[in-house]
């Protein structure tokens, strides 16, 4: 089966299954004839987050269209772990990286937070569900994380699954630090990760989060982190005692 990962990868938005024809659009067809620079007869790895992932054969390659033929079932579907990744919007490129790291980290549902001091709430949902892709084919992923419409931090404690732990990243100091919370919990406790904005959480907004019952504040260390190095780091030691690693 090893030999099978030197195969490129190609998600695709089409049910997968033995025999199957898929026709691929202009950027798909530019991709694996342009830029992988494959031709007709050889194959490539296809998955669409549902089906699993499959071995398929190119069939017909041009300037703007394509074709494959799904062959065999290379792996089952399977799921990444229930975490959830809560953050509020910071610089595009700062986006970019927390979608990509999180999508390689195994985050389940991105969830963009719009709090006081958000500074940058407007989000290209079309780039970054490109970039959530692209890291997905890349590290090997089966499924495409969720990415949800941003919501206030009012609206998304008043919706909230009181059986989700909610980690809080609490810059002010006086929290456990997240090793020693997030080594309590029992495995496969559903979690939520929270990331502040630049600038951090208002007062208000850390007692409102701190009365919630379901939330869990955590420290961080002695340094004020970035937003996207905060959610890189929480999201590291949550999978060093609770993921799939």
């Amino acid at each position: 089966m090893r030999e099978n990962y030197t195969l490129p990868r190609l998600h695709l938005d089409a049910p997968l299954k033995d025999g199957a024809n898929i026709a691929l659009d202009k950027a798909q067809a530019h991709y694996i004839g342009t830029v992988l620079r494959r031709e007709v007869g050889e194959s490539v790895r296809v998955f669409n987050g549902r089906d699993g992932e499959w071995r398929a054969q190119i069939t017909k390659i041009e300037k703007k269209r394509g074709a494959l033929k799904v062959t065999e079932q290379l792996r089952a579907q399977q799921t990444s772990p229930d975490i959830w990744l809560c953050f509020a919007p910071v610089r595009k490129h700062r986006n970019a990286f927390i979608f990509e790291k999180g999508t390689e980290l195994g985050v389940a549902c991105f969830q963009p937070v719009l709090t006081a001091r958000t500074q940058f709430p407007k989000m290209r949902m079309d780039k970054d569900k490109a970039q959530i892709i692209e890291a997905a084919e890349q590290t090997e992923r089966l499924d495409i994380p969720t990415v949800r419409a941003g919501m206030t931090l009012t609206e998304l404690l008043s919706g909230w699954d009181k059986n989700r732990l909610l980690i809080f990243a609490d810059e002010a100091g006086d929290a456990p630090r997240a090793r020693e919370v997030l080594s309590t919990f029992s495995p496969n406790t559903p979690c939520a990760i929270l990331i502040g904005p630049e600038g951090g959480f208002t007062p208000e907004e850390r007692e409102t989060l701190r009365r919630k019952e379901c939330v869990r504040p955590v420290s961080l260390g002695p340094r004020i982190l970035r937003a996207d190095t905060a959610a890189l780091s929480l999201l590291t030691i949550w999978q060093t005692y609770l993921g799939d690693w």
